[in-house]
């Protein structure tokens, strides 16, 4: 069965990569470029840690984002992690279980600055945490790469990493006449799974929200 990353890059490529270590006919079909947006530097001595969801956040975040060295990085997971290392700053806590998991245990007193994309998911702050977001970058819609739909029409399993993916994979199988009933979803997590709506050959939901549990996941749909 023929499994298409819809990622960005460089995410795109590793996915791809990983997949086919495991023996999977992983194919790169991203379906957004990610992009720089301008952003204004806050007052850095306002706050005590960065909260970040996305390894884009340093990639992207220009020259602005050098000056925040100085603050702890809350990384979501460890890709996150390492793109923050590679980028001279020091990670304080690297979760496994999602960004809300990852806020939920910031101390109270502590004052955050979150460095998030323009579709992020909706956060609370424990009580006694403060949090000030700012956005450094925007994943950019793409057209469906047309090499893909005999693959989609011959029953394809997608890989969503994303709500924001989920309803544009939608969409564009709207546009393009795909039928949802021959086209299967591993998803990264519910949030995705709900954001892809109904009607596919079969939807299923990965354990954990990170890229290993994908693509055990993947690899168990496409064993059965």
């Amino acid at each position: 069965m023929p499994v298409l990353v819809l990622r960005p890059e460089p995410g795109c490529s590793a996915t791809v990569a990983a997949a086919q270590a495991l023996g999977l006919d992983a194919r790169a079909a991203p379906l957004f470029a990610v992009e720089p947006r301008d952003w204004t530097l806050p007052d850095v001595g306002s706050f005590d840690a960065l909260l970040v969801g996305s390894a884009n956040a340093f990639r992207h975040g220009g020259a602005q984002r050098d000056a925040l060295r100085g603050l702890p990085v809350l990384a979501v997971g460890e890709a996150t992690a390492e793109a923050a290392r590679t980028g001279g700053f020091t990670v304080a806590k690297c979760g496994s279980g999602g960004l809300q998991g990852v806020l939920d245990e910031v101390p109270a007193g502590t004052q955050l600055l979150r460095l998030a994309g323009e579709e992020r998911i909706e956060l609370t702050a424990p009580a006694g945490v403060s949090m000030a977001e700012v956005v450094v970058y925007a994943s950019v819609p793409r057209e469906l790469d047309p090499a893909m739909l005999p693959a989609l029409r011959a029953g394809a399993l997608v890989l969503l990493h994303s709500a924001e993916a989920a309803r544009h994979f939608a969409s564009e199988c709207a546009r393009l006449g795909i039928d949802r009933a021959a086209v299967s979803l591993a998803t990264i997590g519910p949030r995705v799974t709900t954001a892809a709506g109904d009607g596919w050959r079969d939807v299923q939901t990965a354990d954990q929200p990170s890229d290993a549990a994908l693509l055990a996941l993947a690899r168990r749909m496409c064993q059965s």
